[in-house]
């Protein structure tokens, strides 16, 4: 069976330091702390752990993230994926007047056998759930920044 490929990109403009931006972003462990669709994460360690997401639509996905890349100086958090999602996902930094632009780019194929016999006809209906998630992300960062500055 196929799987079959996501392409996803979101772009986060927030109102706090990069710095505080790249910690938070690196701290995989702390994600179920602010986004509310990451229901649990069991860390290896600071950077690394399995995920179980969960958006609107009834299905969990669950995955182990692997740091690739942690670049402070460029700003580039990368890591690589495996389980129901194989592929990498992406965020870079950048510094502007107010705050942080975060962009987030991910590639994955989906190892889900539901997820990818449904995939025909509900593809839209997953990139919905996806972008659902991102918006949501995207919230609970800001209130979490806002709550938390880790840099003066």
């Amino acid at each position: 069976m196929p799987q079959p490929r996501y392409i996803f990109q979101s772009r986060w403009d927030l109102d706090a330091p990069l710095d505080d931006v790249f910690v938070v972003l690196g701290d995989v462990g702390a994600y179920p702390q602010w986004w509310s669709e990451v229901r649990d994460v069991r860390t290896k360690d600071h950077h690394t752990g399995e995920l179980r997401c969960r958006s609107l639509l009834p299905y969990n996905l669950r995955f182990t993230t692997t740091p690739s890349k942690i670049d402070p100086e460029s700003g580039v958090l990368e890591a690589t994926l495996v389980g129901d999602l194989n592929g990498f996902s992406r965020w870079s930094l950048t510094a502007h007047a107010t705050g942080t632009i975060a962009q987030f780019d991910e590639d994955v194929t989906t190892n889900k056998t539901l997820l990818n016999v449904l995939a025909p006809i509900a593809r839209a209906a997953f990139v919905l759930n996806h972008r659902l998630m991102m918006n949501h992300g995207e919230t609970g960062l800001r209130k979490y920044l806002a709550d938390h500055r880790l840099t003066s």
